[in-house]
């Protein structure tokens, strides 16, 4: 009985564990959409373009190379395929830009920057929490969510959209050089925009919004949740990437499903 018990009771802890941070997380991200309209007087001048800065610019080789790579093995393994199986490679560039604007382009990117921005602005405000900045803060009479997540909000919104412009601009034109060197497919035939409709340059925009709101969100939540020591910011990093990547693949299933609905599947 003992150890039905004891079992009962870790669970239990655990359940109410996790409805507490999701409510702590849900607080967060509505504070966050506050901040968005109170007055920023307190927010440090300049902020916004250093964190649109750390954001966008020094990830911008890190996106580039990684979308590159990726983009070059989708298209030859795409190629080998269609080759084995129908030997046509005409449709190859044609379907292929349809998949990276819709989905590949921004949730790559936002998976990226899930693992690199949102372990710094973990790593960055949880050290702030456990050396009692963010008390200082409030003593102050400044509110931590205005200081320290919404510039990095922002910028994150903007950033996100552009970098995943260009990741897939650069799948893209990796996936194009593969395909030409590697099975002589015309660039004129695979460089074919034709299947392209504006919904699915909606549903990138949508999807870019969406990964840039969630990732300082998240990495913002776990940071302040950081306690002890250094310890404390090592874990507050680890869930703030895991966290964040799981909110893009959450994300990018949720906004492609009701895609499907509202198009009857046409997409």
């Amino acid at each position: 009985m003992s150890f039905v018990r004891t079992r009962v009771e870790r669970i239990g802890a655990g359940m109410v564990g996790v409805s507490r941070a999701v409510v702590e997380l849900w607080l967060v991200y509505v504070g966050t959409l506050a901040g968005l309209v109170r007055p920023g007087k307190h927010r440090p001048a300049g902020e916004l373009a250093r964190q649109m800065h750390a954001i966008g610019n020094k990830s911008l080789v890190f996106i580039i190379v990684t979308l590159g790579f990726i983009g070059m093995v989708m298209t030859y393994q795409a190629c080998m395929q269609f080759s084995r199986s129908i030997g046509d490679l005409s449709q190859v560039g044609k379907n292929y830009i349809r998949l990276v604007v819709s989905d590949f382009g921004p949730t790559l990117t936002g998976m990226m920057l899930a693992t690199r921005v949102g372990a710094g602005i973990a790593a960055e405000i949880g050290s702030m929490k456990v050396t009692e900045q963010i008390d200082a803060l409030r003593m102050s009479g400044v509110l931590p969510i205005d200081y320290l997540i919404v510039p990095r909000f922002i910028a994150s919104l903007i950033m996100t959209l552009m970098l995943s412009v260009l990741g897939g601009a650069v799948m893209y034109g990796a996936g194009g050089l593969t395909a030409q060197y590697s099975f002589g497919v015309n660039p004129h035939l695979f460089f074919d925009l034709s299947l392209i409709r504006p919904r699915h340059v909606i549903l990138m925009i949508v999807k870019a919004l969406s990964y840039g709101a969630a990732i300082p969100v998240v990495a913002g939540f776990c940071g302040l949740r950081a306690r002890g020591s250094s310890e404390g910011v090592g874990w507050a990093t680890t869930a703030a990437v895991i966290g964040s990547s799981f909110a893009v693949i959450v994300l990018d299933f949720l906004i492609s499903a009701a895609a499907l609905f509202l198009t009857g599947g046409d997409l």
